[in-house]
């Protein structure tokens, strides 16, 4: 039996964002054996300068990172869609080991396989230091993001 992550390509704009809503809810958890699932098992990455390749590679970039980035949150936003493939912009927040907040920008190219599953992700990213004062995503640790909290471009991002 295979896997299946559903809503299924081909997408439409409504399916591919509760695609992207149901990837930011699972980062948002920063529990890394859970976030590759949504990926198939040999999947390809490009995330900033790192090239991974299959869910072990994943879930070891995905520990290494949330043990850095600390009180992530993320909003992800529909850029386009096609059949089987959604660009995403995103931005989420993070502070370091020395307390310095940072807002992380950028733009995710995704392509799926028949069944929903991700086969190949590619991110450019560039973070910038920001102010606690100046943070926008306040919501529980680790919970999925209020159906109520702006997204990016109602918060101007």
């Amino acid at each position: 039996m295979s896997e299946t992550r559903p809503p299924l390509p081909p997408f439409t704009t409504a399916t591919a964002i509760q695609k992207i809503r149901a990837a930011e809810d699972g980062w948002n958890t920063r529990n890394p054996a859970r976030v590759a699932l949504a990926y198939t098992p040999d999947s390809i990455w490009r995330n900033r300068s790192e090239f991974l390749k299959g869910r072990p590679a994943i879930v070891e970039f995905l520990t290494r990172k949330w043990a850095r980035e600390h009180d992530y949150r993320l909003i992800k936003e529909l850029w386009a869609c096609t059949e089987n493939r959604i660009a995403v912009r995103f931005a989420y927040e993070f502070h370091d080991d020395a307390g310095q907040w940072f807002r992380a920008y950028g733009n995710e190219n995704w392509l799926f396989d028949p069944s929903g599953l991700m086969a190949q992700r590619h991110a450019s990213i560039n973070d910038v230091p920001i102010a606690p004062e100046d943070r926008l995503f306040h919501w529980n640790n680790t919970a999925p993001r209020p159906l109520d909290h702006p997204g990016l471009a109602a918060l101007g991002l």
